[in-house]
């Protein structure tokens, strides 16, 4: 019989695993990795409403997509195009931004994989006499890893020739140049610190779903079992 089972920290462990996945695929889909050097506005990309120039726009590189400012859209309110730079994972720009996707990739899949079975521990908490959520946080302690060294080899492209485009040829690996790192990086920084946290905190939730209240209350014969 299924005993739906619900504790403050597994409910915690379970959302706080939705958030990382979320996370971690939404840094990885942007472009914001790099925030390329300011450009100077000509005179043709006045603000003819205000008749005040605009801000100096800094165009954005992520591991395989840019934004960039499309000149003859200058009159338009969504003046910049967002969009993939390579067309296929051989076009991406660095080696190591190579090896940065496909960790960050194998990373991000593990971790929506574990996000999707999370949502499920509250009805099944073992299979094959083993806790959902140790496996799952032994997991997310792999994805983690997978993160760290996607994080790592990132820097080591910033000398390609697409990001000197962007930060100037004083850009080398490790060296921002004139480009400053954007909120994606950040994301994926704090979503990688998050999943190691996942994963100690799953083991918080496998002993709040068969502590001894919990087994009380199966052995009374309730099928929906809430505990703070």
């Amino acid at each position: 019989m299924c005993h739906v089972i619900v504790t403050c920290r597994s409910m915690l462990w379970t959302l706080l695993s939705i958030v990382v996945a979320f996370a971690e695929l939404i840094a990885f889909m942007s472009a914001d990795w790099l925030i390329g050097k300011a450009k100077p506005v000509s005179t043709e990309d006045m603000d003819n409403r205000t008749g005040g120039s605009q801000e100096p726009y800094r165009p954005t590189l992520g591991i395989y997509g840019r934004c960039t400012r499309i000149s003859h859209m200058q009159l338009s309110r969504r003046d910049t195009l967002c969009g993939p730079y390579a067309e296929n994972f051989s076009e991406i720009a660095s080696g190591f931004w190579q090896a940065t996707a496909i960790f960050l990739a194998v990373g991000i899949l593990i971790l929506c994989a574990v996000a999707f079975v999370s949502v499920f521990t509250m009805c099944v908490q073992s299979i094959m006499k083993k806790s959902i959520f140790n496996v799952c946080g032994l997991l997310q302690g792999i994805a983690g890893l997978f993160l760290i060294l996607g994080l790592i080899l990132y820097p080591a492209g910033w000398g390609c020739q697409k990001a000197i485009s962007y930060c100037g040829h004083y850009a080398s690996a490790y060296k921002l140049g004139d480009c400053s790192l954007g909120w994606a990086f950040y994301t994926a920084i704090g979503g990688t610190i998050l999943t190691f946290i996942c994963a100690v905190f799953s083991a918080q939730a496998e002993i709040a779903t068969s502590s001894d209240k919990v087994q009380e209350e199966i052995e009374e014969g309730k099928n929906l079992i809430c505990l703070l």
